[in-house]
């Protein structure tokens, strides 16, 4: 983004038969009860051998963790026969208590803990997985969880013997009513499905068409929305994307339950609310556990954010608060001609990152602990960088990848004729080096070259936006499994003053998932 610019069995009664004589009633049973009984026996070892065998795997890991307070991520993978209701149960080793959670319920007694599937989740086919987390507190220690029961048998990794209570078929929950400090992940059906696969060598996309078009009003006349960043929470999904006109830019946010609503939802203008107005542009939005707060991230000239507790409530942001003096020096030494754009924070279990780009070939890095979080980034260095600016210009996204104990960066690229892309890279830490993964243009992450529009090309671009993540806390986990990335297009023949260009929001679907 440049500056210029989720009985009972009915009996039924029969009339009964004039009792037989008495000396012949004990031989006629008899008789009568043996194929009986072999038949009542054949249809017990039937429905034996016809339940599910259960057999799992599940990976608990500690998302994040400050002062007596923790959040949690499990994975639970199915290896056995399909699964329709699920209760996972586990016992906690220092008597940790589990204080919110999402995409499940949970009954709790001592250290003894039982997650139950909700509406949208009872699902598991054989080899897919589940996955749902939660928030909780701890004193003197925190261990993770030795052993885990999915419908009574042990989670061990291979097949067990099916028994006839381990895999009961029942009417799934509904979903509970979430508070603002619980984080529910996208449902199955709407999103990432959750752990179980790997990221991909090479990336394939399908489009949606342009699902998400500007709305103005008396008071917004408005050219453009674009650089959109969405999470799924409570059933619905949150977009904020920036606003744009040849007078400059604001923010927007919509939700909406499902993506064929999108275009209907009603915008809230940002500028009405205590973040106001001026320039504000390039938002990201994520849940901070550690404060039980929504944060949302963006550039005013400076790299700024504010909180709310409430996502669902507009006029809940607190007035824009800056996390620098002022640009880093390292980044005034670099910038030349280009511009400070698109900072992107994201959080390991002690430290939290804020990147940026400078439109001029590189991304940048500063760090902070999750203790100290707003406040104290520094130490900022060049993650980044190519000798084409065009190469590494801008958008950037880090993302936490399940199960695959890697990081996930993309950043925007410019490519032949202008046009838009994305490029990747990979690495085990979010300080850590970047090895490239689809990041050429005839092989990029996303990218003219590999998206397909069954509805018909409405966009040569695949330019700046976020993936619909797993969880939406601060650690910004995202399944490797059937991604969804919305970003903003633009119709082939547009052009004249950037910040009047016709952008519009659309959805990939990947169509090469692992899993």
């Amino acid at each position: 983004m440049r500056l210029s610019w989720r009985a009972r069995t009915p009996h039924r009664s029969a009339a009964e038969p004039a009792a037989p004589p008495r000396t012949s009633l004990r031989r006629k049973l008899a008789i009568t009860a043996m194929p009986l009984l072999m038949t009542a026996a054949t249809g017990l070892l039937n429905a034996h051998s016809a339940e599910a065998a259960v057999a799992c795997r599940v990976d608990y890991t500690i998302a994040s963790q400050w002062g007596g307070g923790f959040g949690a991520n499990v994975v639970v993978n199915n290896l056995g026969d399909a699964v329709n209701g699920w209760q996972l149960s586990w016992t906690f080793g220092a008597g940790q208590q589990i204080t919110q959670i999402w995409n499940a319920t949970h009954t709790q007694s001592g250290s003894s803990v039982t997650a139950t599937n909700v509406s949208y989740n009872a699902a598991i086919p054989s080899g897919g997985s589940v996955s749902f987390g939660f928030n909780g507190s701890w004193n003197g220690s925190n261990p993770a969880p030795t052993s885990f029961s999915l419908n009574g048998v042990p989670c061990t990794g291979t097949p067990s013997s099916p028994s006839p209570s381990a895999t009961p078929t029942r009417s799934p929950s509904p979903s509970p009513s979430a508070s603002p400090s619980a984080s529910p992940s996208p449902s199955p059906s709407a999103s990432p499905t959750g752990g179980g696969g790997t990221l991909p060598s090479s990336f394939r996309w399908s489009s949606s068409g342009a699902l998400i078009a500007p709305k103005s009003d008396a008071t917004h006349n408005i050219a453009g929305i674009k650089d959109p960043t969405v999470v799924y929470y409570n059933g619905k999904y949150h977009v904020f994307a920036s606003t744009a006109n040849a007078s400059g830019y604001n923010m927007v946010y919509l939700s909406f339950s499902d993506w064929s609503q999108a275009g209907s939802a009603t915008h809230y203008y940002l500028d009405r609310t205590p973040i106001g107005s001026g320039y504000r542009a390039a938002p990201e939005v994520f849940y901070f556990a550690p404060q039980k707060l929504w944060y949302l991230v963006y550039q005013t000239g400076n790299a700024s954010y504010s909180t709310n507790p409430d996502i669902s409530n507009p006029n809940g942001w607190s007035a824009p608060k800056n996390f620098y003096s002022g640009m880093p020096d390292i980044i005034r030494q670099n910038i030349g001609n280009g511009y400070w754009v698109d900072m992107w924070v994201i959080c390991d279990n002690a430290d939290c990152y804020l990147f940026s780009s400078d439109d001029n070939g590189h991304l940048y890095r500063s760090q902070t602990t999750l203790a100290n979080f707003p406040n104290g980034f520094g130490n900022t260095v060049i993650a980044l960088q190519d000798s084409n600016r065009n190469n590494v210009f801008e958008a950037s996204n880090v993302y936490k990848v399940q199960g695959d104990n890697r990081y996930l960066l993309i950043v925007e690229a410019i490519g032949s004729g202008g046009r838009r892309y994305f490029r990747s890279w990979t690495s085990t830490s979010i300080a850590g080096s970047w090895t490239p993964l689809a990041a050429s243009e005839s092989s990029p992450f996303a990218g003219a070259s590999n998206v397909t529009f069954p509805g018909g090309a409405w966009t040569n671009d695949i330019s700046h936006g976020e993936m619909v993540r797993t969880m939406v806390d601060q650690t910004l986990t995202i399944s490797p499994c059937k991604m969804q990335y919305l970003y903003q297009g633009l119709n082939p023949g547009s052009g004249g003053d950037y910040n009047s260009l016709p952008w519009r929001l659309g959805l990939l679907t990947q169509t090469n998932s692992t899993c």
